[in-house]
């Protein structure tokens, strides 16, 4: 499938030393499990949520979406916050279950590591998530940072996430390049004034407002050393 690359021949080239990755969707296949866990830890809590509702919270955290159940589908029993530690624990076992690596994501990660890139993860999953499935499926070592929107105001699309942990590695926006699957996540890498390449699923690949992103890619295993240096 063809690039689609943004119209930036005016600008002066920065050198890319950073790499930053989404983990939902980008890193693991773990996106489409969300919806299966909110529905089941709904249903045992009696929470009067159903799947195409589930758009009104995109990009939300998953305790920010549980505020918004509790406020527009009230049930009697735990709290919020309490029903959002169960999806949590559904989705990781889930995940483990059923989940895999991304194809692509070990000969990148290995020439990235391999080229001297710092590499970092920025997710708006929760950490204790975020390092339980990393751990599992064997990559977390290749990390440099990883960073959780949970140490953030504010998760994507505002940039806050992608900011804090090119910090963290000691990184300037201009050096970094974010890999993302979303929308959201195409925006806040763009608010950090970073450069993005979008990895969108196959049912939303023509969404146009991918056309922010500097590349737009069907696959990880596109993603090569000459395309880096391009950037």
């Amino acid at each position: 499938m063809t690039d689609i690359r943004a119209a930036n021949n005016d600008q002066p080239i920065m050198m890319i030393n950073t790499v930053l990755f989404d983990m939902d969707g980008l890193l693991l296949d773990t996106e489409p499990l969300w919806g299966q866990s909110m529905l089941r830890v709904a249903a045992r809590n009696g929470i009067p949520i159903k799947a195409e509702r589930f758009k009104d919270t995109t990009g939300l955290r998953i305790y920010e979406v549980c505020e918004h159940w509790a406020l527009h589908f009230p049930w009697e029993g735990k709290t919020a916050h309490e029903v959002a530690e169960e999806v949590l624990d559904d989705i990781i076992a889930l995940s483990k279950e059923q989940g895999r690596v991304m194809d692509g994501v070990h000969k990148l990660l290995d020439l990235l590591t391999a080229k001297g890139y710092k590499i970092g993860l920025a997710s708006s999953s929760p950490q204790r998530m975020i390092e339980a499935l990393v751990v599992h499926f064997g990559i977390r070592d290749q990390f440099h940072c990883i960073t959780s929107a949970d140490v953030v105001e504010l998760g994507k699309p505002h940039p806050a996430v992608f900011l804090h942990c090119a910090a963290s590695l000691g990184a300037k926006p201009h050096e970094c390049l974010v890999l993302e699957d979303s929308v959201n996540g195409v925006i806040a890498g763009k608010a950090a004034r970073m450069k993005v390449i979008a990895v969108p699923d196959v049912l939303h690949f023509d969404d146009p407002r991918f056309s922010i992103a500097d590349m737009k890619l069907s696959s990880l295993e596109q993603l090569d050393e000459e395309l880096l240096k391009s950037l």
